[in-house]
């Protein structure tokens, strides 16, 4: 393929992390025949259809949009392969495609996978990368095949964790690298130098959907541990407790030590403007952020003006 080679693509993706590598292919050479998105769904207190985060750049961009319930249906399929495109880009769309769709284009379908694979296949790369305390992850842009995130590599890239990054900054870093990567991977292969290279076949994780009961935090696990969770789910849905029978979110954590084993998981041992120091299986952590059901996320120092954590109190 010569340098000016032009490619057709149609783009599916759903949430903010997919919106720079629209952003990408939008400003690049090539042809956007049109973008597939999730159904709109109602969002916020006054339950509002909301339009998803990348159908709002494609309509502001003028692309058609696809928004089918589910993308095995023949008639989707159809419309897909009237289109024909060299390409099928996607990124963090939340259906799995059928093998049908991933025939539709002449080239091959991409995929921006948020990990650095083997490890981490599956639907929640970047929340279990937190969860369990990773230093280090990255992305994938890998070509798909019908498995779970078991075709070869194409290009990678890694970023290192922070000790206190949340989700929602790890997420906006590793898509914006999700899109230099994308671009670059397309320049290769208008040049012919992009290669495929098989996944190994040791260091296979899984990272499965997180489940709603995940959210609530058990203080026997280790401060390491919770500090991970809390992180994974700042700032939605939100890692909670329950205090006076109400669902109290907790954001900001800090592990104070790694070994202490001081009191019942889950004591409160002191609340201050310097945070809410609280008992775990293992270890003590920190939390400097919470939020009432329905209220603002408040600093601890502001939370307590208006109502007070008792030393001693068992988070449940």
């Amino acid at each position: 393929m010569g340098s000016s080679q032009r490619f057709r693509i149609v783009f599916m993706g759903t949430p903010e992390f997919a919106v720079p590598a629209l952003k990408t292919l939008i400003s690049g050479p090539d042809e956007i025949l049109a973008v597939v998105s999730q159904p709109d769904r109602p969002r916020g207190r006054g339950r509002k259809l909301m339009s998803t985060p990348v159908k709002a750049v494609a309509t502001e961009a003028g692309i058609d949009v696809f928004q089918p319930a589910k993308v095995r249906e023949p008639a989707f399929l159809q419309k897909l392969g009237r289109l024909a495109p060299d390409l099928i880009v996607v990124a963090a769309f939340g259906q799995i495609l059928p093998q049908a769709l991933l025939d539709i284009p002449a080239i091959m379908p991409i995929n921006i996978h948020g990990s650095l694979l083997p490890r981490y296949r599956g639907a929640a790369p970047i929340h279990w990368a937190l969860i369990n305390g990773d230093r280090e992850t990255g992305i994938t842009i890998m070509k798909m095949d019908a498995g779970m995130d078991t075709g070869p590599m194409l290009l990678k890239g890694s970023l290192a964790i922070s000790e206190n990054e949340t989700f929602g900054e790890l997420s906006r870093r590793m898509a914006l690298l999700g899109a230099d990567l994308l671009a670059e991977a397309l320049k290769k292969l208008a040049h012919g130098t992009l290669h495929e290279e098989p996944q190994p076949e040791q260091g296979i994780t899984y990272a499965p959907p997180i489940k709603k009961e995940q959210l609530h935090v058990d203080w026997n696990l280790s401060a390491r541990r919770i500090h991970g969770i809390i992180r994974a789910f700042d700032p939605k849905p939100g890692a909670y407790t329950f205090f006076k029978d109400q669902r109290l979110r907790l954001y900001n954590p800090a592990v104070l030590d790694e070994k202490a084993d001081t009191a019942e998981p889950g004591t409160v041992l002191k609340a201050s403007d310097d945070g809410i120091i609280v008992a775990c299986g293992q270890g003590i952590l920190g939390i400097n952020e919470l939020q009432w059901p329905g209220k603002k996320r408040l600093t601890v120092d502001t939370f307590l003006r208006g109502r007070t954590i008792p030393e001693g109190v068992v988070f449940q």
